[in-house]
């Protein structure tokens, strides 16, 4: 089950809204799974195991429909009849939905209450990861710790890195993790899922400190898992600031519906003055229009980048990369707000972000004061 955690949900597009239709017109049909999850349960394991196969669909996919279905599928439950894996399986749900302080709260309270050790290690291994997703890097510290204590190995050893990364020495993190890699598959320790989650927290701890590397990790990665978007995406911004054109249109290709890679895409396409820019980019403002008319604009870090380096739009950019960071405080949150601070001239909200970083001790290669 660790496997379906990641760090942040990729979000494809889902279908255009159409006003005009015939009434025997279909308009879009439902994944084959759609009738299975409708199906009434009495069972708490069967609706485990369904919401575990939707959130892992969702990772997969980006599809935001299946978190419409998982949310729809725990929603059944009373509160009084959660166990404690339901309550997991919403927290990481509540999580890709951005509902971190519900999250935590499901969270702690199995921490808390759980007498099932499994579900206790999950528990924790999710709430570390939503903690270093809003930059508390306190809290995810002390919860790696206890992850270590209650489930020693790499994926413990990761999560102890990542912190250390983002609060001190992000070099020194990817030796010591390192490391510890090379030692476990000597020794054929860790298992699949233990080493790939490894080779993906180096991947963004070399990108931290600069080190080329980066892509090497995240090729095995992609390598052992091409679904894995979050992967897809990480390399495929890094190529990119490399100016590495031509090998982010073959990486984004096909995965258009998906809207970070898409405007990632976009930004490649144009600085190459690709002739399918001007579509892409039709695309990607319909869809953003859609998914405000919808409510459910997930990911004002894709809007912020998409009007600040296709659009140039830096101001609007700013208001949405604001937003985005008050709850999300990724090292890539926040160089979109350096960036979009900078390029709209806003030294306030620059030097606001820029003391935080400072408290946390947080250093970044691709942060815009290593740019100049």
């Amino acid at each position: 089950m660790i496997a379906i955690f990641a760090p942040f949900q990729i979000q494809a597009a889902p279908d255009a809204i159409i006003t005009e239709f015939r009434d025997d017109e279909i308009l879009t049909r439902l994944p084959n799974t759609a009738t299975e999850i409708f199906r009434e349960t009495d069972s708490p394991k069967e609706a485990g195991d369904r919401l575990q196969m939707l959130i892992t669909q969702a990772r997969a996919s980006g599809d935001p429909r299946y978190l419409g279905y998982a949310q729809t599928l725990i929603n059944r439950w009373p509160e009084e009849q959660l166990t404690h894996r339901l309550r997991v399986l919403r927290a990481t749900l509540r999580q890709s939905l951005h509902q971190f302080d519900s999250a935590r709260a499901d969270l702690e309270q199995v921490i808390s209450s759980s007498s099932d050790n499994q579900q206790r290690i999950q528990a924790r291994l999710t709430l570390a990861n939503l903690e270093l997703v809003q930059g508390r890097y306190t809290e995810a510290g002390r919860h790696c710790q206890a992850l270590q204590s209650a489930y020693p190995g790499l994926i413990a050893k990761s999560c102890l890195a990542s912190v250390q990364a983002r609060t001190s020495d992000p070099q020194k993190a990817y030796r010591n993790l390192a490391q510890q890699l090379a030692k476990s598959t000597g020794r054929q320790q860790a298992d699949s899922t233990s080493r790939l989650w490894t080779e993906g927290t180096l991947g963004d701890i070399a990108a931290q400190a600069g080190l080329s590397e980066a892509e090497l990790h995240w090729r095995r990665v992609l390598q052992a898992s091409p679904s894995d978007l979050y992967t897809r995406a990480q390399l495929a911004d890094w190529l990119l600031e490399q100016d590495q054109l031509e090998r982010v249109l073959t990486l984004t290709h096909g995965f258009e519906a998906v809207d970070t890679l898409a405007v990632i895409r976009a930004i490649a396409m144009k600085r190459m003055g690709h002739p399918g820019s001007d579509e892409l980019n039709r695309r990607l403002r319909q869809r953003f229009e859609e998914a405000r008319w919808r409510g459910t604009l997930l990911h004002a870090r894709d809007v912020a980048r998409f009007q600040l380096d296709v659009e140039n739009q830096p101001h609007d950019a700013l208001r949405q990369a604001i937003e985005n960071w008050e709850s999300q405080r990724e090292p890539l949150d926040t160089r979109l707000l350096l960036r979009s601070a900078q390029t709209s001239g806003d030294r306030p909200q620059y030097q606001r972000v820029s003391e935080w970083l400072s408290q946390q001790g947080q250093s970044d290669a691709r942060f815009p004061e290593f740019k100049q």
